[in-house]
């Protein structure tokens, strides 16, 4: 089995021994009532009967009960009974409630029901060898329940340690910030990002019988040892942004005033007088502070 991960490179995963099918069974209240009944009449036979003959009939009746109580396995909802006989897959049993299988099989219960992992919290280093911190939480259920036991020796943790590398090869894949390029990023890409992490468990956990509803991430953030000095970054990003924002529309409020003077006849203006009320516009505008008015009581220059 061949995985294509996202930075390009196929990890190859060895095809699954065997595949979930149905075992054979039946309903197990039938065997119930003849193996008791069985025990029952062994019991009864002996304690009638003293021949060697009714002996041997005895426990013959007691040996078979016995077998056939000894085949009832109970399937709660959620769960399902892995079936091998002498060391071969035989079959799983789904069917809920009490059931009557071959009883020299080995039963092992697994579970069916939707799971929840966690990963710690990871320090990673994205695409830009920045160090992250980084977690993800992923939903998974067991689809195939063959594979789950005869696949890997533990599908829990091989869940877990899967999980933990998808999360590794995701934040070596992709940068923190793109800060204005084209790349996809994981902080803002959050729904692209999530779509391929939850691509790469599923590819990784498969061989597994494990089937990923969901994934997600839970923590993204920086290191803290550089965690100021991006966060001084990124402020200096957002400053420089707000002011080229407030010097767009101050020169657009200068150029709509002088037009407006220009066609309203208010003043004739020439080239240095455009060019100091400019000035002083751009000053008024985009300034931090509150400008503070200057009185020329003299003539204009």
């Amino acid at each position: 089995m061949t995985v294509q991960t996202p930075g390009g490179v196929r990890a190859r995963m060895p095809e699954p021994p065997v595949s979930e099918h149905e075992a054979r069974g039946t309903s197990g209240w039938t065997a119930l009532v003849i193996g008791l009944a069985l025990i029952g009449g062994g019991i009864a036979l002996a304690a009638a009967e003293k021949t060697t003959a009714a002996k041997w009939t005895a426990a013959g009746l007691l040996v078979i009960g016995v077998l056939a109580l000894s085949g009832l396995t109970a399937v709660s909802p959620g769960q399902a009974r892995v079936l091998s006989l002498f060391g071969r897959y035989t079959g799983s049993v789904r069917s809920t409630g009490l059931r009557f299988v071959n009883p020299f099989t080995k039963r092992r219960r697994v579970s069916t029901r939707i799971r929840n992992h966690e990963t710690a919290i990871l320090k990673v280093n994205d695409a830009d060898g920045n160090p992250i911190d980084m977690a993800a939480v992923v939903v998974w259920q067991v689809a195939d329940t063959a594979q789950a036991v005869y696949a890997v020796d533990d599908f829990v943790k091989f869940v877990a340690i899967q999980t933990e590398t998808a999360v590794r090869h995701i934040a070596g894949n992709y940068p923190y910030d793109a800060r204005h390029d084209e790349r996809l990023s994981l902080r803002q890409n959050a729904e692209e990002i999530t779509s391929k992490l939850s691509e790469e468990i599923s590819d990784r956990v498969v061989a597994a019988g494990v089937h990923v509803i969901e994934s997600r991430i839970t923590r993204l953030s920086y290191a803290p040892e550089i965690a100021q000095s991006m966060l001084r970054r990124q402020q200096a990003d957002a400053v420089v942004a707000a002011r080229q924002r407030l010097v767009e529309g101050a020169v657009g409020m200068v150029r709509m005033a002088l037009d407006s003077i220009q066609d309203q006849g208010i003043v004739d203006l020439d080239e240095e007088r455009k060019a100091a009320m400019v000035s002083n516009l751009l000053v008024v505008l985009c300034s931090d502070h509150a400008t503070q008015p200057v009185v020329n009581t003299g003539s204009l220059y």
